[in-house]
């Protein structure tokens, strides 16, 4: 989840909570947010799918949220977007005759979920609208 699709999502959410329903354009989010209109239509679409946004197509068309801000936890949002481990993944496979090597994998996929379970816990004592409004 290095990758900044929380922080892009975040993004799209806090500007649709500060529209107050009114259909905001993915080239207008993509200004906000400073990267290419394509880019905030595919998170539009994660989003969708996980029942954050709603949106109409066409000329007039644009994305809302889908449910009040105050219903929609950040943690829900993490795992609506993450992909590989926070931390990171091992790529290689260890040597299994050594003493470390044969069990470091089970043990760092072990700290791996402990640690995100304390993430998405502490992200699931905030809602959108906590976030949303840190801002003017």
């Amino acid at each position: 989840m290095n990758n900044g699709r929380f922080a892009i999502s975040l993004h799209i959410l806090v500007l649709l909570d500060k529209a107050k329903g009114e259909l905001l354009s993915s080239d207008y989010m993509a200004g906000s947010i400073n990267i290419n209109p394509v880019l905030v239509r595919k998170e539009l679409v994660n989003l969708r799918e996980h029942g954050f946004v709603l949106s109409k197509e066409g000329k007039n068309g644009g994305s809302t949220l889908a449910k009040t801000a105050n219903k929609i936890t950040l943690g829900s949002l993490y795992q609506s977007v993450k992909g590989n481990y926070l931390l990171g993944n091992h790529k290689n496979d260890p040597n299994p005759l050594c003493e470390v090597g044969r069990d470091i994998n089970r043990h760092l996929n072990d700290l791996y979920d402990e640690t995100e379970k304390r993430l998405i816990d502490e992200l699931n004592k905030q809602t959108l609208a906590d976030f949303s409004n840190r801002f003017a």
